[in-house]
């Protein structure tokens, strides 16, 4: 083969020689081992213009393989990652079909609201706690179900192995669980707030989960409108952080707790940090360009700190709090700093979306254990009541 393309002169052309490589019956695909260009290097080694070489990308598919010269260290790379792809075991795309770290959108507005009641009464009821935090994976559990059977509707988890619907082999199976999931999830929630007495937290988790449907579910989909940012921020921060604060309180005079501005605040922060994982979950689909896309990504996390400066400095929140979450800055720059440096890398910039995880994490972490703190020192901050 080598001695034939030695025998085609440097004028016959790229289509000669392309018409040559594909009467060719022994095709060979290059080792993994091998360098990018390592498929070529005979073609170069016999005169081959460096002309022909930048231009030259053939690809051939055979039965059963796929047989694949690339011409640059990008084609060669996507091959590989390809290939990978092939080999990962089903305990791997198990685990990445349940997205366990996604479940932070679900303990951390429950923990914040929690605390902030905490603040409020000195009471916290961790029986309750539990119940709700079932309750709120239950519809958390819903969402990345049912999210995966429209997705396998409009065929944009065709090939994503780690999609439910593909892992299972039954889209229906998948849509029934999905809704199962639903309706005792909001059964059980309805039951703690009727323990708690208070109408205005299932109004607020109604509207949660509304927000849930309308951005994913059809004939809405909101998400597909550049709307689920702001779904997700009301979704989890004003509703759900509220409700959950709400449903630490009881029917008693002593234990009815009113809207504060500290929850409020609490729920916005919560609010931003929930979206920015959805950002990030996504960012290789924005609209406005991956570069722009990182742009955000910054613009959102200086946000965040200055609404929590703000709401220190003003009493929305305690000082605790404002101390506590500065701590957490260190890792809100590695975020920024991760999506700046990979934003064009499709194969890492899937990992944003798990530092987001976690500075959501630690975040609302630090925001509980201040609003906890200022309960219990001695000159205590009392939360300015908005509404009783």
């Amino acid at each position: 083969m080598a001695a034939a393309i030695c025998a085609l002169s440097s004028g016959s052309g790229l289509k000669k020689l392309d018409e040559f490589l594909l009467k060719q019956s022994i095709l060979t695909r290059p080792y993994l081992g091998s360098k990018p260009s390592s498929c070529l290097c005979n073609y170069a080694q016999h005169g081959l213009s460096s002309t022909y070489r930048r231009q030259l990308e053939v690809k051939q598919w055979n039965p059963g393989r796929r047989v694949c010269y690339v011409s640059n260290e990008t084609d060669y790379s996507d091959t590989i990652q390809e290939d990978k792809e092939e080999d990962i075991s089903k305990v791997t795309l198990i685990w990445r079909a349940i997205k366990l770290p996604i479940y932070s959108v679900a303990l951390i507005p429950l923990t914040v609201g929690s605390a902030a009641a905490y603040l409020q009464t000195g009471i916290f009821s961790a029986g309750r706690y539990i119940f709700v935090l079932i309750s709120s994976v239950l519809i958390i559990t819903w969402l990345n179900l049912s999210n995966d059977v429209y997705d396998f509707d409009t065929g944009a988890d065709k090939n994503k192995k780690e999609s439910v619907v593909n892992l299972v082999g039954s889209r229906t199976g998948t849509f029934v669980a999905a809704y199962s999931f639903l309706a005792l999830g909001f059964i059980l929630l309805i039951r703690a707030s009727i323990e708690a007495g208070n109408k205005r937290a299932i109004l607020l988790l109604a509207c949660a989960i509304i927000s849930g449907y309308i951005y994913q579910c059809p004939p809405f989909r909101l998400s597909y409108q550049g709307l689920g940012e702001p779904l997700c921020f009301a979704a989890f921060g004003p509703f759900a952080t509220t409700a959950f604060y709400l449903l630490q309180g009881s029917s008693s005079g002593t234990n009815n707790l009113p809207l504060s501005g500290s929850i409020l605040s609490a729920s916005f922060l919560v609010g931003l940090t929930t979206s920015l994982i959805l950002f990030c979950s996504h960012f290789h689909q924005v609209r406005i360009g991956t570069q722009r896309g990182s742009g955000v990504v910054k613009l959102a996390v200086i946000a965040l700190y200055i609404l929590l400066f703000t709401c220190g400095l003003f009493s929305a929140l305690p000082l605790t709090c404002m101390f506590l979450c500065a701590l957490t800055m260190p890792m809100a720059k590695l975020a920024v700093s991760f999506v700046e440096e990979n934003h064009k890398d499709k194969q890492k910039i899937f990992m944003a979306k798990y530092y987001c995880v976690r500075l959501h994490t630690l975040f609302g972490a630090a925001l509980a254990a201040g609003l906890v703190v200022a309960r219990l020192v001695p000159q205590r901050y009392m939360p300015q009541t908005i509404f009783s």
